[in-house]
């Protein structure tokens, strides 16, 4: 009897998952946000990266914010044709000058304009840039109007804590990492290969 019980749950459930597959017939580019205050939006932006890239498919990566040590990510994916700038200036409270930040991330930010007007890439990563956008080193409305005019078959993630409504209002998924537990707040050093 139980056996039979979940047999019919199990089916209606498929009926439903079948429904919706059916109902999704659009093709086309989505952009995904990952935010929040939790850990993951990277390494979850990375992860999808490793992904496409299992499929054939061409992937850039723009990292604002992150400096010029050992990167596995860009260990890794380089290897397989990924292209990746840095804007490697390092975290905005260790370098504490505005201006040398502003001219790096808009340094950067050229780089990101080429590959989001790029139709052969399928996915691009905007790795920590809604920090850009939060301290207005990057003009929100130049980050909108690149995303909007992209190619309508490309990707793109964007990472980060704080991400602006505006950039959230044009999103197609948004994850929110919302922090339980963490080693690092128990003492425990960051780790390379587990934490970068």
């Amino acid at each position: 009897m139980a056996d039979d019980r979940h047999q019919q749950r199990q089916q209606r459930l498929k009926e439903q998952v079948d429904a919706r597959i059916a109902a999704a017939s659009e093709v086309r580019g989505i952009l995904m946000i990952f935010t929040g205050n939790g850990k993951g939006k990277t390494t979850a932006a990375f992860g999808t990266a490793l992904r496409a890239c299992g499929h054939d498919k061409r992937v850039g990566a723009i990292q604002f914010i992150k400096g010029d040590w050992p990167n596995g990510e860009r260990n890794l994916l380089e290897q397989h044709g990924v292209e990746f700038q840095v804007m490697a200036t390092g975290f905005t409270w260790e370098t504490q000058n505005r201006e040398t930040d502003t001219i790096a991330c808009l340094a950067v930010w050229q780089h990101a304009r080429r590959m989001l007007a790029d139709p052969s890439l399928d996915l691009v990563i905007l790795d920590e840039i809604t920090y850009m956008i939060s301290m207005d080193y990057l003009p929100l409305e130049d980050l909108l109007t690149a995303l909007q005019q992209r190619p309508a078959s490309q990707s793109v993630i964007i990472t980060g804590r704080g991400c602006h409504r505006s950039i959230l209002e044009i999103a197609d998924t948004v994850t929110e990492m919302r922090p339980v537990k963490h080693a690092f707040d128990a003492g425990i050093q960051a780790q390379q290969g587990i934490d970068w």
